[in-house]
């Protein structure tokens, strides 16, 4: 199991890869989560409610109203085109960044 603060920096980039394929609600982007990550990683609803406000907030995610197959009011999450850019800077930043640590792990010059 990964621990929350191993992977508290790429909650967003998480976050956005999901909504780069459809708009998404956020127990679906919880449950996505944990499917994708095979039960390694399961993100906690404050964590995740946080993230979604935070990229809400910089204009990288759009909320939406819509309803639930069972006519109960939902808020969809979409990602925006500035969300987009974001995530190819994001995904550049993390491909450097894993470059970096993985010489120290494999003990690499």
């Amino acid at each position: 199991m990964i621990s929350a603060d191993a992977i508290r920096g790429y909650v967003d980039i998480m976050i956005l890869s999901i909504l780069r394929t459809a708009p998404s609600y956020a127990y679906e982007l919880a449950h996505t989560i944990s499917e994708i990550s095979e039960g390694e990683y399961t993100i906690k609803q404050t964590t995740l409610y946080s993230a979604v406000k935070r990229l809400e907030a910089s204009g990288l995610v759009d909320a939406l109203q819509g309803v639930s197959p069972s006519g109960k009011p939902r808020t969809y999450y979409q990602l925006t085109p500035a969300g987009s850019t974001a995530l190819l800077d994001k995904c550049e930043e993390w491909e450097a960044t894993k470059a970096v640590v993985d010489r120290f792990v494999k003990g690499l010059p």
